[in-house]
């Protein structure tokens, strides 16, 4: 099988070129219709040469595929589903709103994870994507020149394939590649202590805590990677780092019926973020097939969010979208699963 070019680091780029005999140069070349000209085609590579263009083609391909399916919901969100390499499915969600335009996008074919309420927790771990299977995500998007943010949301854990992310990462904000500022992507992540230094370290893109409980036995319960991780922990590697200015930490917090959302929590969350300059955003659950778990109606998420104002946080409360096509992570992928 030829191996892909799409996903390729600017570093990885250069060695290619060396290996098929191109001036060093070509890489840039490369990364700029790869990147800047959205590509498919080794072929349309104009400036480089036939010679160069056989050569490469003997044993590479540009690699970007199109989405299999999509299904959009009646507040204009859509749900792209798309097949990798390994034929398996993953999924992202194309989420506009007025002027803003976020991808959702996976980073992971399942996850290992387990967490209770989530669709992709119950396929198990099947797949680590790629660079490029986790860019092609946005770049081959029909609305790709809309895109304002983007989100590691999606399937999978982030930081449990930290390489992949990372070069997808230096991809999208270095200047041979897509050239975005890092405050437009956000990684989400359940606080994968070994990786989390990494990621703050080598890049500036926000950071999105899944945290769903401040107490860490509560958290366990929902959460296994709790007791890998503890969420102490986590906030005790986040607190090293500067996030006053541009680069922002928030805490998402799925808000479950009878579950955390009494004035303890209110008190446990008040505890454990103390200090530290962050944003909650709570968040409604959304129905999985199968789970226990039910969101409270509005009043009383409403009720949490003003206990948590009330003691000096910003809390935001997401908007549900796409409800109608079943947008939560994972039921997409988990239906084209089952009929495999």
């Amino acid at each position: 099988m030829k191996q892909h070019l799409f996903g390729k680091t600017l570093s990885q780029l250069t060695e290619i070129a060396a290996e098929v005999g191109m001036p060093r140069f070509a890489a840039g070349q490369l990364a700029t219709w790869l990147y800047a000209k959205n590509t498919d085609s080794i072929d349309s590579m104009s400036n480089i040469s036939m010679r160069h263009r056989a050569t490469l083609s003997e044993r590479y391909d540009v690699g970007r595929t199109a989405p299999m399916r999509v299904t959009t919901s009646s507040d204009g969100t859509k749900k792209y589903l798309y097949q990798t390499s390994g034929g398996h499915f993953i999924e992202s969600a194309y989420i506009p709103d007025g002027e803003r335009a976020t991808l959702c996008v996976s980073s992971e074919v399942g996850c290992k994870m387990g967490c209770k309420f989530c669709a992709t927790g119950k396929q198990g771990f099947q797949q680590a994507l790629t660079a490029g299977e986790i860019l092609n995500q946005a770049a081959s998007l029909p609305e790709r020149e809309q895109l304002t943010n983007m989100v590691y949301m999606g399937m999978g854990e982030p930081l449990d394939n930290t390489d992949e992310v990372l070069r997808s990462i230096e991809i999208l904000t270095s200047p041979w590649g897509y050239g975005w500022s890092p405050t437009r992507i956000t990684l989400s992540t359940v606080g994968v202590a070994p990786q989390l230094e990494r990621f703050l370290t080598e890049s500036k893109a926000h950071l999105a805590v899944s945290l769903h409980n401040p107490f860490p036995d509560e958290r366990a319960e929902i959460m296994p990677a709790e007791r890998m991780w503890s969420i102490e922990q986590v906030i005790d590697i986040i607190r090293r780092y500067d996030f006053s200015h541009q680069r922002r930490v928030s805490f998402e917090y799925i808000v479950l019926e009878g579950m955390n959302h009494s004035p303890r929590h209110v008190a446990g969350l008040a505890k454990l973020l103390n200090g530290l300059s962050c944003r909650i955003n709570l968040i409604r659950f959304h129905k999985v097939p199968g789970s226990p778990f039910v969101s409270p109606d509005m009043r009383h998420v409403e009720q949490f969010q003003n206990a948590l104002k009330a003691k000096g946080f910003t809390v935001t409360i997401r908007a549900s979208r796409g409800e109608d096509i079943e947008a939560a992570c994972g039921l997409l992928s988990t239906r084209e699963l089952l009929k495999k």
